[in-house]
């Protein structure tokens, strides 16, 4: 079974389960990445605890919730979608008009047959969400003195919030540049959003399966970082802990989001769109998928807005193939399993792999020879001529063209239009053959 496809069956797993930005939900999704991967650990912050300008909101946990009608019939019913209510609300049980039933019903007129996500994290309120079509049904079904029974049976109380965190450092022997253990490559996905399949477990998905392959490869020259948050007050409650080693030691970061449909590919620039996780997803997607769509930092609304804020400045990029809020099932129950697939979820994998190679072989290497080398005598140039056979040499002796110290590796790809894959077992020929050096 390929990577996409344990991706897709992993989100198969996690679909049902109702997540927000606190709550047994998270715990539980969290357990089942941890499954995959060991060395996640699950870390809890009270709730009331002062993060920055914010404060962690109470734990918000929802049992069961539906509106009856006068007949006992389930009009509109939580167990069949955990979107049927709006995130945090407080608890209520109690019967009402239909004036006022409607007035707490949100739906999305645009896109009538869905039912849109809403939340309310924090300002405490209640609100139920439907399709568009069905409040029509209710509006012409039921005369306006009918009363209905809406129950929410939730709890909001002092608690935590949970977020998983994964570091895996570079295996031993250390790197003969030990001051190079201590940089990190940050891998950052949101976890608390219920059920929404690229939007939400997408991103999860391929950061737990980039974790497992991470940390089996043999040789490593970054700390990873990869961390599992619920979206904005996990980033800043994440930050207000780690800010001083992350300013310290990030040297790119990717905040994987939306990364399942297989539509296009999408990077959302940083700030100044000139760090080092621009400049290599940049090459990687060039080759990969020519057409992605490349966004301004100003369209950002997700984590690496906050990764980049005044004071923070961390070289973060965002990630992803549809960009949230670019694609119409965004925040509604369109977004759902079929809209994401193990091909798509595959294709963010490759790409992200290939961006996490070029980082750990991005060198910059200079030439030992003065002038041209001498490939012949090193079994480096065909002896013979044939048509076609010149492909690799052309390659190789542009390569050693811009390998004059001060290109790294995603330059001279760039310069020669070679991908960085396409160099890799390149410049593990020319060091053994000490023709280059780092």
């Amino acid at each position: 079974m390929y990577t996409g496809q344990k991706m897709y069956k992993l989100a198969e797993k996690l679909f049902p389960i109702c997540r927000s930005l606190t709550g047994n939900g998270v715990r539980t999704s969290l357990s089942i990445l941890k499954e995959i991967c060991h060395e996640l650990e699950i870390v809890e912050v009270p709730s009331g605890t002062q993060v920055f300008d914010w404060k962690i909101p109470k734990e918000w946990n929802i049992n069961d919730a539906y509106i009856k009608d006068p007949a006992g019939n389930k009009i509109l019913d939580f167990n069949n979608s955990n979107l049927h209510v709006m995130g945090y609300s407080v608890p209520i049980h109690k019967k009402i008009k239909k004036n006022e039933l409607l007035s707490c019903i949100y739906t999305e007129p645009s896109q009538p047959d869905v039912i849109p996500y809403i939340t309310s994290y924090y300002k405490e309120r209640f609100g139920f969400c439907m399709s568009e079509n069905q409040r029509r049904q209710i509006e012409s079904d039921y005369a306006d003195e009918t009363e209905f029974e809406i129950r929410i049976d939730s709890n909001l109380d002092d608690g935590y919030l949970t977020y998983g965190e994964i570091i895996l450092p570079p295996p031993p022997p250390p790197p003969i540049d030990n001051f190079i253990i201590h940089e990190e490559i940050l891998l950052s996905t949101y976890i608390c959003h219920p059920s929404l399949a690229n939007n939400e477990l997408s991103g999860p998905c391929l950061a737990i399966f980039l974790a497992d392959w991470i940390k089996n490869l043999p040789r490593r020259r970054y700390t990873y970082r990869i961390i599992f948050i619920p979206e904005t007050i996990g980033s800043i409650t994440y930050l207000s802990r780690n800010l001083d080693v992350l300013k310290r030691n990030v040297k790119a970061g990717f905040n994987l989001t939306c990364v399942g449909d297989d539509r296009t590919y999408s990077y959302l620039e940083s700030r100044y769109a000139n760090t080092l996780a621009d400049k290599v997803i940049q090459n990687v997607l060039k080759f990969h998928y020519p057409e992605y769509k490349r966004y301004s930092f100003l369209k950002s609304g997700s984590d690496e807005r906050r990764y980049q804020a005044p004071g923070v400045d961390l070289p973060v990029v965002g990630f992803s193939r549809s960009l949230y809020a670019e694609y119409p099932e965004y925040h509604t129950s369109a977004d759902d399993l079929s809209l994401i697939s193990p091909a798509g979820l595959q294709g963010s994998f490759e790409v992200m792999t290939q961006c996490i190679m070029a980082l750990e072989n991005n060198h910059k290497y200079k030439v030992t020879t003065t002038c041209e080398p001498q490939l012949g005598r090193r079994g480096l140039y065909p002896t013979v001529s044939r048509k076609g056979q010149y492909d690799e040499v052309f390659k190789m002796v542009n390569f050693l063209s811009y390998a004059d110290g001060t290109n790294d590796l995603i330059d001279i790809s760039n310069i020669i239009k070679v991908p960085v894959k396409g160099l890799l077992e390149l410049t593990t020929l020319l060091l053994a053959n000490k023709l280059i050096e780092v």
